[in-house]
């Protein structure tokens, strides 16, 4: 039964954790854009693409709420917690200090925690010295993959292999925002995109995954380009370029094929495609009867408590909980209090998605390559957006940031990136009653 609570639990944290990773726009992204700024008003907050969430709350009565973390000043407090702005600077000035990569710093692809074992996080008690803090390092340079683990302590690297193993590390917003680029100089990719009736103005176009393609293209970083039609409307997927897919060399930055395939597939119209709420013709009457805004209400506060920005306390239950940039989120020595010794017993040592693989499955040249791997391509966390209060979590929830780095090995902070909160659970048919037979009758009075 513990496990299957706990199971439940999991279920519902990782629920809380929106992640935007196919609908966004797959060029670098910048600091959201947010009607009011959400670091500071975590009760009530609108932005640009999402449905206004409804409340009798007046907004001059709302008051900034702090961020529970300054950033700038964290440190960490657990051996698993995430690394901090500082430590990922530090990482930055050992590489650029490195004899291999003096000349030229590498691409990062991935920078993270490399964890302690196990036994000495499961020895380690609150208050204790931390463990060596090191970083782990995947990056690209000269057309090779070089892991790293580097040593905070000792401001050293204390491993370095290149990686013989088939395949490349994560897609970086750089070189999706690349690959975006270098069909716009080749010129029978131009014809195409005139020929199909679209202008150069109006085309927007995304980079799909890596994956491999055949022996001919062994060796090489390729990715493949498709287009839409932005002309009219915000939401471009529903204006695709169908049949039309561009191979390229993210790091010769050429085109490698072009395959056109869609010549008399019309492109749909823009007609009634934009999801804003700022767009929706909201004059009309409607033919039902309106929704009056639903809301769970905690008079005394919520029931969880989150100490050290990372250990989660509910009811009997505590975990470590941190953001991760290819995971997404990772829970961590999640154990359960034992209801009558009163001692933690340890359920899981440490869980996370480690892949969503999303395979389309249609042999046609313009999607057979559409295999997904989330995590292992994109990176659930690195494609997370931020959370919006009142749209995407309720009162009462607590936000996490997530602290990662851009290529160059500079960080930046996903803000509101993970929400935890409690659901009421409660339906009506999980309630047990007797019959009239057990004695436990009861008669209605008038």
């Amino acid at each position: 039964m513990e496990a299957t609570s706990f199971l439940h639990c999991f279920f519902l944290l990782f629920s809380s954790l929106l992640l935007l990773i196919f609908i966004r726009s797959w060029f670098p992204l910048s600091k959201p854009e947010f009607l009011l700024d959400c670091s500071e008003y975590s009760s009530w907050c609108t932005s640009k693409n999402r449905i206004q969430a409804k409340s009798g709350v007046a907004l001059q009565t709302l008051k900034p709420k702090p961020k529970p973390i300054d950033h700038l000043t964290e440190t960490p407090k657990h051996p698993l917690d995430p690394l901090t702005i500082q430590e990922i600077n530090k990482v930055r000035s050992i590489l650029s200090f490195y004899p291999p990569f003096l000349s030229s710093l590498p691409s990062i692809h991935s920078l993270s925690l490399d964890e302690p074992e196990k036994s000495t996080v499961l020895n380690w008690k609150r208050g204790d010295n931390l463990p060596t803090r090191k970083a782990s390092i995947i990056a690209f340079l000269n057309d090779q993959s070089h892991v790293l683990v580097v040593d905070l302590d000792d401001n050293r690297v204390i491993s370095h292999r290149v990686d013989p193993v088939s395949g490349y590390p994560i897609l970086t917003d750089e070189d999706m925002s690349i690959a975006t680029k270098i069909p716009l100089e080749n010129a029978e990719f131009i014809g195409i995109i005139t020929s199909r009736g679209v202008k150069i103005s109006d085309l927007a176009c995304i980079s799909l995954a890596t994956g491999w393609y055949g022996p001919d293209e062994e060796g090489r970083r390729l990715i493949k380009v498709q287009c839409f039609s932005k002309q009219g409307t915000a939401n471009f997927y529903m204006r695709p370029i169908e049949g039309l897919t561009v191979t390229v060399d993210v790091d010769m930055k050429e085109v490698v094929k072009i395959s056109h395939t869609g010549k008399d597939i019309p492109i749909p119209k823009a007609t009634n495609t934009d999801y804003r709420y700022s767009v929706q013709n909201l004059n009309k009457p409607l033919n039902m009867k309106p929704i009056n805004p639903i809301s769970m209400e905690q008079p005394l506060g919520p029931s969880f408590s989150v100490e050290d920005g990372h250990l989660v306390k509910w009811a009997n239950w505590e975990f470590h909980l941190k953001p991760d940039s290819r995971a997404g989120v990772i829970i961590s020595q999640a154990k359960v209090r034992d209801p009558d010794s009163g001692k933690l017993r340890s359920v899981m040592y440490k869980g996370f998605p480690s892949e969503l693989f999303v395979p389309y499955m249609d042999p046609s040249d313009a999607w057979y390559f559409k295999t997904y791997m989330d995590a292992g391509e994109y990176g659930m966390g690195l494609t997370a957006m931020s959370l919006v209060p009142l749209n995407d979590c309720p009162r009462n929830a607590y936000y996490m940031d997530g602290v990662f780095a851009y290529t160059d090995g500079t960080p930046y902070v996903r803000s509101n990136m993970v929400c935890v909160f409690e659901r009421y659970a409660g339906e009506i048919g999980w309630r047990h009653s007797e019959s009239p037979a057990s004695g436990r009758s009861e008669r209605p009075k008038f």
